[in-house]
C-alpha cells in the first residue's frame, strides 16, 4: 500500500523504466497504456488521456476525452518482466476532464458499494474462487481445443500436467503482493483452480482482475493458451467464479442471513453482470453449477452454498458467477442485493436439503430458476427498479 511520495522514490531506486496505468473497460477486460518514469509527476498531477470511443462501454466521439488517474496504493512489480528496468502497474481511476468520475469506470462502482455498507456499518470481505482451462496451441500461436492433460479433479503429477503453472502462477502473485489460498486441478481436462484467501471487496477484486494477467503470462511462457471462458469444452466442466463472502458489522450484530436473503431475494434481477454472456449459460445446470434459486449447507448443486468451516472463515458461498463477469460490477451488485437484504430484514427461505442435480419434476417446477439465456437476463435487469437504484443506467443495456 504505497503513497505518492513512495511510488516516487520507489521508481527513483528500484530501476524501473516503465509504469503501466491499468483499468478495464465495462466487460472487464483489462487495458492499459505505459509511460515513462520521466513522466510519473506530471501523470499524478493531472493523469493522461485516452480515447473513451475506443473502449467498449466508453461512448461514443462525441464525448470521447477521459483521463487515467493512478492508484498509488495499487503499486505492484511485475516479477515476470526483467529486473533491470523493472516494469511496474498502477490500477486507475477514471475521471473526465473537469475532474468528475467516469459513470462507467467500474473499479468507482465498486468502490461505492463499499461506501454505501460502510455507511451502513457494514463490512464486506470476498474470497473468489477462479477456475481456467489450459489449452495447447497451433502452428500459428493459436489456441486449439486441445487440453493440455487428462487429469481431473485433484490430481497430482505425472497425470496432473499443470502443476508447474499453478506452481509458477503462485510464486508471481506472492512476489506481487497477493497470497493465493490454494491451487489445484479441477474437473475438466486441463482445467484448473487458484483461490485467495478472503480481504476486502476492493482489493479481492483487483486481485482477481490480475490473476487473469498472471494465469496468461504464465501459459504463455509455457507455450500454451489459458481459457477463463464460462464453457470452453462441452461435455466438461465449465469454468466459474464461485464467490465466498462474509460480512462484519460494527454493532458486532451478525446480519449474514439477512444479506444472503437479499442475494437470493435479488439473484434474477443481476445474474447479467455474474453471467454476462451467453455462453455462460451454457454452464449454468450441469457440472455443479446452479439453476435454481436455492441455498443449503455443504450442498453443491445450490446457488447458494454455506460450507462446513467454523470462525473467520464462516462464509456465505455464491455459485453462479464466471469468469467473463466484470468482478467489480459483479461484486458490486451483489454488495447492494446483500444490503438491501440487511435495510428490510429479509430471511432465507428453507434450505433444499436434495440433489437438484437429480431431483424429480414435482419438487423441479415448484423452484424459482436463474435466467435460461442472456436474453432473459437482460430483460430482467432492464425491468428492475432494484438495479437503477443502485448501477449506472449506462451499464444496464
Amino acid at each position: 500500500m504505497y503513497s505518492y511520495d513512495e511510488v516516487m522514490t520507489y521508481c527513483a531506486e528500484e530501476d524501473v523504466s516503465f509504469i503501466r496505468l491499468t483499468f478495464c473497460d465495462v466487460n472487464g477486460v483489462q487495458k492499459n497504456i505505459s509511460v515513462m518514469p520521466d513522466e510519473l509527476k506530471r501523470v499524478f498531477e493531472h493523469g493522461v488521456s485516452i480515447d473513451a470511443s475506443a473502449i467498449d462501454g466508453f461512448g461514443t466521439v462525441l464525448r470521447s476525452d477521459l483521463f487515467l488517474h493512478p492508484d498509488p496504493s495499487t503499486l505492484m512489480v511485475l516479477p515476470w518482466r526483467p529486473s533491470n528496468g523493472r516494469v511496474v502497474r498502477m490500477l486507475c481511476d477514471i475521471r473526465y476532464p473537469d475532474g468528475t468520475g467516469f459513470e462507467r469506470d467500474s473499479r468507482a462502482i465498486l468502490k461505492k458499494a463499499v461506501a454505501a455498507a460502510a455507511d451502513r456499518g457494514i463490512h464486506c470481505f470476498f474470497g473468489p474462487e477462479v477456475e481456467f482451462y489450459l489449452f495447447h496451441i497451433d502452428e500459428n500461436g493459436e489456441q486449439t481445443s486441445e487440453p493440455f492433460d487428462r487429469a481431473g479433479y485433484m490430481d497430482i503429477a505425472p497425470d496432473d500436467r499443470g502443476e508447474n503453472i499453478r506452481r509458477e502462477i503462485c510464486l508471481n502473485l506472492l512476489q506481487m503482493g497477493i497470497k493465493p489460498e490454494s491451487s489445484h486441478h479441477e474437473e475438466g481436462p486441463g482445467q484448473n483452480e487458484i483461490d485467495f484467501r478472503f480481504s476486502d471487496a476492493l482489493n479481492a477484486a483487483d486481485n482477481a482482475l490480475t490473476l487473469r494477467t498472471v494465469v496468461k503470462t504464465a501459459a504463455m511462457h509455457s507455450g500454451l493458451c489459458a481459457d477463463f471462458s464460462p464453457k470452453p469444452l462441452d461435455g466438461f466442466s465449465g469454468n466459474g467464479m464461485h464467490v465466498n463472502i462474509s460480512i462484519r458489522s460494527d454493532d458486532g450484530a451478525d446480519y449474514s442471513e439477512s444479506f444472503m436473503a437479499g442475494i437470493l431475494d435479488h439473484i434474477r434481477e443481476i445474474t447479467c453482470f455474474l453471467n454476462p454472456v451467453e455462453q455462460s449459460y451454457k454452464r449454468l445446470g450441469g457440472f455443479k453449477a446452479p439453476k435454481y434459486v436455492t441455498w443449503s449447507p455443504e450442498n453443491r448443486s445450490q446457488l447458494i452454498r454455506i460450507p462446513a468451516a467454523k470462525g473467520e472463515y464462516r462464509r456465505i458461498e455464491l455459485r453462479s458467477p464466471d469468469p467473463a463477469a466484470n468482478v467489480y460490477i459483479a461484486f458490486a451488485a451483489i454488495i447492494y442485493a446483500g444490503l438491501d437484504g440487511i435495510e428490510r430484514g429479509l430471511t432465507s427461505p428453507p434450505p433444499v436439503n436434495v440433489d437438484l442435480y437429480n431431483a424429480d419434476d414435482t419438487l423441479a417446477s415448484k423452484l424459482t430458476r436463474l435466467p435460461e439465456s442472456l436474453a432473459e437476463a437482460k430483460r430482467i435487469a432492464l425491468e428492475s427498479r432494484f438495479v437503477r437504484s443502485v448501477l449506472p443506467d449506462e451499464l444496464i443495456i
